[in-house]
């Protein structure tokens, strides 16, 4: 249970801050660093306990490089889309709604979710996961500057949730139209099983 109420923690605070840096249009560097720094510390606060995924796309990669229990994967990501409702709730009353995005090029939205989303579950495995950088204390940094990373490059093309629980959080906030969470939702599930899968190719000997 403690791994499963970690996963909501961190999620909940990673969606709280997307909502609240974005909902008050804060200037244009803020959100990406924000929540850069949010994931940043919430996987060095709770990585020990259950991994610090906060992301459904990361618990699919982990569990498809084979460092996530099967029984661990539906209850971590129950976790997280719970999170992330709970956080919608909050932000809306601490910074009301906002204006959805519009989404004009689907074909780029669903590339730049994948590529993204691959880029931060592949530096999870190789950080976290992988026997040669086992006990670094970077893992946290990495993570988080990935996603800041992925904020600063797609936002303007995808929104740049590269994680079904923001999509989802997202979509209670109005800041991405409910018509548009399958975007989010596949590619980024797409882009955590590829880097799983890429992981497992490129380190057959780490299991």
């Amino acid at each position: 249970m403690n791994k499963y109420l970690t996963e909501f923690i961190g999620t909940f605070f990673l969606v709280l801050t997307v909502g609240c840096t974005v909902m008050t249009r804060e200037p244009g560097m803020i959100p990406p660093l924000a929540i850069g720094a949010a994931l940043m510390v919430m996987v060095y606060a709770g990585g020990h306990v259950s991994g610090g995924h906060y992301n459904p796309a990361v618990t699919l990669a982990v569990f498809i490089r084979g460092r996530c229990d099967k029984k661990d994967v539906a209850p971590y990501m129950v976790a997280q889309f719970s999170a992330a409702v709970a956080a919608a709730i909050v932000t809306a009353f601490l910074a009301g709604v906002g204006t959805p995005m519009d989404i004009r090029n689907i074909p780029a939205a669903l590339l730049a979710e994948f590529l993204f989303t691959f880029a931060l579950a592949y530096v999870v495995l190789n950080t976290a996961t992988a026997k040669g950088t086992s006990g670094n204390s970077f893992y946290g940094l990495a993570i988080g500057m990935t996603v800041m990373v992925g904020a600063f490059s797609v936002a303007r093309i995808s929104g740049a949730a590269l994680n079904p629980a923001v999509a989802l959080g997202a979509g209670l906030m109005k800041l991405v139209r409910y018509s548009d969470l399958w975007i989010h939702i596949i590619a980024d599930l797409a882009g955590g099983a590829a880097a799983g899968a890429a992981f497992k190719a490129l380190n057959p000997n780490d299991r």
